[in-house]
């Protein structure tokens, strides 16, 4: 429609003109369906880069300290067990650490802005990491040198926590709405990756060590291949660290902050779902132009005026700024009081919740696959056992972990991560059955088999699925905060399962912990129909709705 064409149309008075409410979304470029939703541009590959290095880093951690604490064995215990009270400590320190992060960096991120803290995670993980290299384990007692690396690791897990509802929502925050979920499994996937470059560097460095502990018989030099390991991963997290600090405020999140404001009915709630269909720009800058198109300057008086405006306008911005997060607290839990709003919460802290207590409880205690599969390390030389348990995690890692991730990219947008939710529930609780019913009389190739598909299904579904829920189905003002709490949930049924798996094992036996975590994933299943489908459903339009249903009923 032209501009004229438009004048010639009459237009009543304000006074007259019903009052609707939007949710300010930003005016992004437009694009057409042309291309694939896994096909991404370069500024969504840049964002992906950005954002993923923290589940890189997570699903790394994970990995490592199980060798690490084996080869802890050798140089503090001289091969012998360690204290199963400190084991535990340093296996569950950073999932601990985990959920303190994931409350704080997603409540921080919803009051303070983006910008002002993210990156702060990242620092928080590059500060940890080196305070765990420096563990003097030649002066201090075993128990001294486990401590403190347990408090380090604690220490480590808050940056790993504040990552999740961090980068969750700074990639949400930039997503176009087609392929939202494409580009969040994109980042979750890392963790994928994490785990494989994990295995395959304890291989590697342990390659590079088998002369000095194989020939010379120098074990107790293992601790230089821990500490090489946990090294490593300083790299991903410096080379991503200058562009967490200087990545700008999305205008989405901007405009979002500063509430809902009452404009004229000239768009309806359908255009502005039309809207929604974002170009992640992860570069925002704000352009200005002190002179005319023609080139003629400004005049000086005209300057001042325009700076006294400027500056009123930033004064009143602040103003708004200053309410907004006033009332911040206030309005989350006004929104969460509702029904609609808390039943949601709860189906996303209760399924990722059942699903952690059984992903992590398998994870965390791969001993007992690698003990089916030949690969424990249970004889020969520390060195072989050593390197026995690389290979036999590398092939645990290759064979389903890294698959379900790249299945859940492939089609996410068109099966709708509710299906893909329950079916992979469902399928991980199929294969737990038959792990748990035939767990000692299958023979090594049906496990490695059940074992592969169970990880598959974990990855194409659930654990991928639960973190996008959260980041898509919120609104932006609430969306971190509501993020942390739900990945704060899950965090906090890996403790669980960390610290109860081993004594429960003890106690009733593997075949019954794994009925347990059969009954979970069930459960989480029959919990994830509370959710709503989120393709193609933008929470910001849900939210200005409901808004302008809540203005309705006051009048």
């Amino acid at each position: 429609m032209t501009v004229s064409a438009r004048q010639d149309v009459p237009v009543p008075p304000r006074s007259e003109r019903p009052t609707t409410y939007k949710s300010n979304l930003e005016e992004y470029e437009r694009e057409g369906d042309v291309r694939l939703p896994f096909l991404l541009s370069y500024r969504e590959v840049k964002l992906l880069g950005i954002a993923g290095v923290g589940f890189f880093l997570d699903a790394y951690d994970l990995f490592i300290i199980n060798p690490v604490a084996t080869m802890l064995q050798y140089r503090l215990y001289g091969g012998h067990s360690l204290p199963p009270g400190l084991e535990g400590f340093i296996k569950a320190g950073a999932n601990i650490g985990s959920v303190i992060g994931q409350f704080a960096f997603g409540y921080s991120a919803d009051y303070f802005g983006r910008k002002a803290v993210y990156g702060k995670e990242l620092m928080l993980i590059i500060f940890a990491t080196i305070g765990s290299l420096c563990d003097p384990t030649g002066a201090l007692s075993p128990s001294g040198a486990l401590i403190w690396l347990g408090v380090w690791r604690i220490i480590l897990g808050i940056g790993i926590g504040g990552d999740y509802p961090m980068s969750a929502s700074v990639a949400t925050d930039r997503a176009n709405l087609r392929r939202r979920g494409t580009l969040l499994s994109y980042i979750f996937a890392n963790q994928g990756w994490g785990s494989f470059v994990g295995s395959l560097a304890t291989i590697i460095v342990l390659l590079c060590y088998k002369h000095t502990m194989e020939v010379d018989g120098k074990t107790s030099k293992v601790d230089g291949v821990w500490r090489i390991l946990v090294g490593l991963s300083l790299v991903p997290a410096f080379g991503t660290l200058y562009q967490r600090l200087t990545l700008p405020e999305s205008t989405r999140f901007t405009e979002a902050r500063k509430g809902n404001a009452p404009i004229a009915d000239e768009e309806s709630i359908e255009e502005l779902k039309k809207k929604a269909n974002a170009d992640p720009g992860v570069s925002e800058k704000s352009v200005s132009s002190p002179a005319h198109s023609d080139g003629t300057q400004t005049p000086p008086s005209e300057a001042e005026s325009s700076a006294e405006d400027e500056h009123a306008t930033a004064a009143r911005k602040a103003a708004a700024l200053a309410d907004a997060k006033k009332n911040h607290f206030r309005e989350f839990f006004h929104y969460f009081s509702e029904w609609r709003h808390l039943k949601i919460l709860l189906g996303t802290c209760g399924c990722w919740f059942l699903l952690d207590i059984a992903f992590y409880g398998i994870n965390l205690n791969q001993n007992v696959v690698l003990q089916q599969i030949g690969f424990d390390g249970s004889d020969g030389s520390p060195w072989h056992r050593l390197f026995k348990i690389g290979i036999g995690n590398l092939i645990v890692t290759a064979l389903g972990f890294v698959p379900g991730y790249y299945a859940t990219i492939l089609t996410i947008e068109k099966l709708g991560r509710k299906w893909i939710q329950i079916q992979g529930f469902l399928m991980a609780a199929l294969f737990l059955g038959i792990l748990a019913g035939k767990f000692h009389s299958l023979n090594t190739a049906s496990f490695v088999v059940c074992f592969a598909f169970l990880q598959f299904f974990f990855n194409f579904g659930a654990n991928t699925t639960t973190y996008c829920y959260p980041a898509e189905v919120f609104p932006t003002r609430f969306r971190a905060s509501a993020h942390g709490m739900s990945a704060a949930c899950g965090k906090a049924g890996a403790i669980i399962s960390a610290l109860a798996f081993n004594s429960l094992s003890k106690k009733i036996g593997t075949p019954h912990v794994l009925w347990i975590f059969f009954g979970c994933c069930v459960a989480g299943a029959v919990l994830t129909l509370l959710l709503p489908e989120v393709r193609d459903r933008d929470p910001d339009v849900i939210y200005a709705e409901e808004q302008r249903e809540h203005e309705r009923t006051r009048r």
